[in-house]
């Protein structure tokens, strides 16, 4: 199928089950469009203004996010997306949103071993194959790449394969990532080094491979992963919290740089998320000691954790899902947010309103 080859809306199916099941349960069903009409555009600012007799300059249209339209903060239809570390986790739930709300989504991931330092089983080929298949359950066009998000070259060799394939990008989301749990005076210097390289560089990477494809087309949206732990140290996990608050500054620089050129850059930050880089022993456990309870013996059952965490979160719950993640993705990602760049949204479940 071309680029301009596409099922017109009224030719695709409607999912008949939640996005969660969907992306969660892998879930195959058709799916579509989730809005069947758009309500008429709506300007609301007087056109043109003056202040004092004279007139007050307007931006040009590609510079503001646009009269009032109903669904503009999720409408992707037309847009061509890449999202790394799409095997699993928040990158498939930022992939398959991108889908539901109309986007055809590439997914990229290393879909295999990254390095030692990294306390998550390795995501396979079969998971980045299962994420393709949900997104092509919406009707979108997909496939996977994989790649090593430390390898510039390979990334590189992505964006062009991806601009002939489908003729643009215009969304580039930088989700892939690890995580190692150790104290730093007993971390290898290689184990430091693999973390960083990972998280920090490989994000640097991934942007500068991507962007020049948007600036020569004047227009993108990239969208960076940091995390909480960046916001703050975290006890045995100092790479990792390096890592991601060194997303935030590489993020503002980046918008800074970028911005001439139509393109925004901006950070989703997660909290504490149900996905393999979390759910196991040490994870919790540190995770719980934050809020100054420690087991005296044995491992904490997932509903141990639940329950210690839950207590101290203002919504009540112990961590949020990956699809609480994406539809941040989603908004950052539209028209809608035309005028959002170097800025960033926090979807914690309540960690947010505990920090500056």
């Amino acid at each position: 199928m071309t680029t301009d080859e596409k099922k017109p809306d009224d030719e695709r199916s409607v999912p008949d089950t939640s996005r969660r099941r969907m992306i969660v349960s892998g879930s195959a069903a058709a799916a579509g469009i989730l809005f069947a009409g758009i309500a008429q555009a709506q300007q609301l600012s007087e056109a043109p203004q003056t202040m004092d007799g004279l007139p007050v300059p307007m931006p040009p249209a590609n510079k503001t996010a646009g009269p009032i339209v109903a669904g503009r903060d999720s409408k992707l239809q037309g847009r061509v997306a890449v999202v790394t570390g799409a095997a699993r986790g928040i990158g498939r739930a930022i992939a398959v949103e991108f889908a539901a709300n109309g986007a055809d989504v590439i997914a990229i991931d290393i879909a295999g071993p990254v390095s030692t330092a990294s306390n998550a089983v390795p995501a396979t080929p079969q998971e980045l194959e299962e994420t393709v298949s949900l997104v092509k359950a919406y009707g979108r066009r997909s496939e996977g790449i994989r790649a090593d998000i430390r390898d510039i070259h390979a990334l590189r060799a992505a964006a062009d394969r991806i601009e002939q394939r489908y003729g643009k990008i215009d969304i580039v989301v930088a989700n892939a990532g690890i995580q190692y749990w150790k104290p730093l005076l007993d971390l290898q210097d290689a184990e430091w080094s693999d973390v960083i390289d990972n998280n920090l560089n490989g994000t640097a990477k991934t942007i500068r491979a991507f962007a020049p494809k948007m600036v020569t087309r004047n227009y993108g949206r990239i969208i960076v992963v940091s995390s909480m732990q960046g916001r703050h140290g975290t006890r045995n996990a100092a790479a990792y919290a390096a890592s991601k608050w060194g997303i935030f500054g590489l993020m503002k620089s980046a918008a800074l740089e970028l911005g001439r050129y139509n393109i925004t850059v901006n950070a989703v930050v997660p909290g504490l998320v149900a996905t393999a880089l979390t759910l196991y022993d040490t994870r919790l456990t540190e995770s719980i000691a934050e809020t100054g309870y420690h087991k005296p013996n044995g491992p904490l059952t997932p509903q141990e954790a639940w329950d210690r965490r839950a207590a101290t979160m203002p919504l009540g719950v112990g961590w949020v899902q990956p699809e609480d993640i994406s539809p941040a993705a989603v908004y950052l990602a539209s028209d809608a947010a035309a005028m959002i760049t170097g800025s960033e949204i926090e979807v914690t479940g309540g960690d947010s309103a505990k920090s500056l």
